[in-house]
């Protein structure tokens, strides 16, 4: 169950603004100094990273002007490529790559600098997409789902709403063709046997939250039900539905309805949901883009209690930020034990966790 704020007595909600302010700092400060000269963040091979701390950056407030993020953006820019992609010249990540580059050039976008270039990064990603144009219908498990964009490749959860993340960034509507087909592809990763999704998995668990994939035999890394179905987790339930909304789709729909409830029932502030503090930091910047999306305040969890969750996520960054400003996951898998990617994760999150006044009843 939820609650909006105009459902409660007047009241702040969220954390404490100036805690929240010097964490921000700190992190921001990190982040400045930890840029190497030429502009990227841990290696020039790892494109995906320096544009996400560039939107971090620039969602946290610090403007476009700055000489960080006038280096920032070059570095960026230089890798625009003739198709319209943004990625490094061997890339095996462009979907990936692009995505992240365009949301970050948008950001910074105030004067119209970078549209053309977000245009074509749009024009690009559409490409990549599997559809009609992968001579595929949709029929087909891939159907409207996004990969890493390179050969031999599958379709997955974490690409695709990327990909939707990018191209809404870009002005897509929920009614673009694009973000239609896509919700497609994540109807069958949901863990929900409707008429949208006849998948082979999709009764086997049927609790409503979500998996990595559907394509190429269908994977969760929260491993397997002993009836073979793929166990859902916190993240991609998140990311699956963050996708939803985007596509247009109302919390009377079921898949949205139960995807809800998956999320209050395994409500925390203190691990993934399926996955312990493997991709803690990923899933609290889906964590809390979604319940700010979708205008929630306070969650009540699978208990009945109610939950500021601005205010508790914040109080767990808080005490887990490292002396010299830095996030970093001990838990070293998909490469969220690097500072300048949790930093940038946490940054991301705590944009979200901004504090509010909440509505008289």
């Amino acid at each position: 169950m939820v609650l909006s704020a105009g459902q409660l007595n007047a009241q702040a909600i969220g954390p404490n603004a100036e805690a929240l302010s010097k964490s921000r700092e700190k992190a921001v400060n990190f982040l400045k100094s930890s840029q190497a000269t030429d502009g990227f963040w841990t290696s020039e091979d790892a494109l995906g990273v320096s544009g996400l701390v560039t939107y971090s950056l620039l969602i946290s407030g610090v403007p476009a002007t700055d000489p960080v993020m006038e280096k920032a953006l070059t570095y960026l820019n230089k890798h625009i490529r003739p198709d319209g992609g943004i990625y490094a010249p061997k890339g095996t990540q462009k979907n990936y790559e692009t995505s992240i580059c365009m949301m970050a050039l948008q950001a910074a976008n105030k004067e119209g600098k970078y549209t053309d270039a977000i245009a074509k990064g749009a024009e690009f990603l559409r490409k990549l997409q599997w559809d009609e144009s992968e001579s595929i219908d949709g029929s087909d498990i891939k159907y409207g789902g996004a990969g890493y964009g390179r050969n031999g490749d599958r379709p997955d959860m974490s690409n695709t709403i990327f990909f939707m993340d990018a191209l809404k960034s870009a002005g897509a509507k929920s009614d673009d063709p694009a973000l239609q087909k896509a919700l497609v592809f994540l109807s069958r990763c949901q863990n929900l046997e409707t008429s949208h999704n006849t998948t082979k998995f999709s009764s086997l668990i049927n609790d409503g939250g979500f998996y990595y994939t559907i394509a190429a035999g269908g994977s969760s890394p929260a491993g397997t039900a002993p009836n073979g179905g793929l166990r859902s987790y916190g993240s991609i339930t998140y990311a699956g539905l963050k996708g939803m909304i985007y596509a247009g789709l109302t919390p009377d729909d079921q898949r949205v309805k139960t995807a809800v409830e998956w999320v209050t029932k395994y409500y925390t502030v203190e691990e993934n949901p399926g996955m312990g503090q493997q991709g803690v930091l990923y899933y609290y910047q889906m964590f809390s883009k979604v319940l700010s999306t979708m205008d929630i305040d306070i969650l009540k969890d699978g208990q009945g209690k109610s939950h500021d969750w601005r205010k508790e996520l914040a109080e767990q960054l808080f005490k887990t930020q490292q002396e010299n400003g830095a996030w970093l996951n001990k838990v070293e898998r998909w490469y969220e034990s690097n500072p300048d990617l949790g930093t940038a994760y946490v940054l991301i999150s705590l944009k979200y966790c901004e504090p509010k006044a909440a509505k008289a009843r």
